[in-house]
């Protein structure tokens, strides 16, 4: 049998999916190529998987199980990699899938607490406020921002740099309470080690960001996507000459930026005078 590729299975979920389906395709002495006409891919994604290249689809996962007679093998690795979304609109569910396969995200909002950092009463005063929705759908949505929460609770997290503009935290979203305590969550995220927060105070012009939110999702260094915000849906972008494009933006906004000790400085003192 020829030789596999070094890929630790202990070293995560979606290393042990490469790891499997390599095996597997080992022992059934097929090539790339030959699996990939066996399930109706073509061989490259095949191997983009197999070197941690490419995030597999649940059909993928699906039809592979069923090339080699197994019984839900390669669907469990793929929850287990690659967890379902939480409930979220249709045009953020791209986006959510992306978040969870990043190795970094660069945040910036010069109008709202970001997403990941929500609280619930906070995200709540959010999302009653749109125009003709339903309580259900109220309901729904801070359930699907809370799930987004555990991104940080996953296997490998991805590093957060967050850009938040000073005018957030003294926007009264929900009144005094639901600000205090949103503020305070922001300075106990703080302490993760994944988490950089970092304020644009007003006296930064920091006109580049007034346009806008985005989030950039980072592999390796690299960014690969990005998340624009805007009425009435935002969108993905993966083409590079805009990702391009507002990654020089997110470095001229950072550039005006307060260092984190002074921004958590800043978001306590803030938060002792919502009361």
């Amino acid at each position: 049998m020829p030789h596999m590729t070094r890929i630790d299975p202990e070293d995560s979920a979606r290393a042990r999916f490469a790891y499997e389906l390599q095996r597997h395709r080992l022992l059934a002495k097929l090539t790339q190529g030959q699996l990939g006409r066996r399930i109706g891919f073509s061989g490259s994604l095949i191997g983009a998987v197999e070197n941690l290249k490419r995030t597999p689809s649940d059909d993928f996962a699906r039809r592979c199980d069923k090339a080699f007679g197994l019984e839900g093998v390669f669907t469990g690795l793929h929850l287990e990699g690659w967890p379902p979304p939480p409930p979220v609109p249709e045009h953020f569910r791209n986006w959510t899938l992306e978040e969870r396969r990043a190795s970094a995200l660069q945040i910036w909002d010069p109008l709202l607490v970001p997403g990941v950092f929500q609280t619930e009463a906070y995200a709540r005063r959010v999302f009653e406020r749109a125009p003709g929705i339903a309580p259900e759908e109220v309901e729904e949505r801070v359930y699907g921002r809370m799930q987004r929460k555990n991104l940080l609770c996953q296997e490998d997290p991805p590093a957060i740099l967050s850009m938040i503009d000073e005018g957030v935290l003294r926007r009264p979203i929900g009144g005094a309470a639901v600000m205090r305590e949103q503020l305070t969550y922001l300075l106990e995220i703080a302490r993760h080690p994944k988490v950089t927060i970092q304020i644009v105070p007003f006296a930064a012009e920091a006109v580049p960001g007034l346009l806008a939110a985005f989030v950039i999702a980072e592999q390796r260094g690299a960014p690969y996507a990005v998340y624009v915000d805007s009425i009435p849906e935002g969108r993905t972008v993966t083409e590079r000459c805009l990702i391009a494009l507002l990654t020089a933006r997110y470095d001229a906004i950072r550039a005006e930026a307060l260092p984190q000790s002074l921004s958590l400085k800043l978001i306590e003192e803030i938060a002792d005078k919502w009361i």
